[in-house]
C-alpha cells in the first residue's frame, strides 16, 4: 500500500504542477502544455491535484472536457479504488 501511496502523491503533485504551469504559459503567451498531457495525468491517478490546480490558477475552469472531466475521471478512480479495497 505504500508504493501506492508515494505514487499518488507524486502524480498529483505533478497535476497541480502542470496546472499552474500551463496557466502561468498561457499568461506569457508561451508554448502551451497539451490538453492530452493534463487529462492523462488525471487519467493516471493525478485527478486531485489537477482539480487543485485547476480552481486555485483558475485555469481550465470554462472548458467542460476538464470541469466535469475530471471530477468523472476522480469519480470513477474512488470507484475503482473502493473496488480494489474489497477484493
Amino acid at each position: 500500500m505504500k508504493p501506492l501511496l508515494i505514487y499518488l502523491l507524486l502524480i498529483n503533485a505533478l497535476g497541480f504542477l502542470l496546472m499552474l504551469a500551463d496557466k502561468y504559459k498561457a499568461k506569457k503567451n508561451l508554448w502551451r502544455i497539451p490538453e492530452a498531457t493534463l487529462l492523462g495525468v488525471g487519467l493516471l491517478g493525478g485527478s486531485v491535484g489537477c482539480l487543485a490546480g485547476m480552481y486555485l490558477a483558475r485555469h481550465k475552469t470554462k472548458h467542460p472536457k476538464f470541469t466535469l472531466g475530471m471530477p468523472v475521471i476522480l469519480s470513477l478512480q474512488i470507484v475503482a479504488l473502493i473496488v480494489m479495497l474489497i477484493n
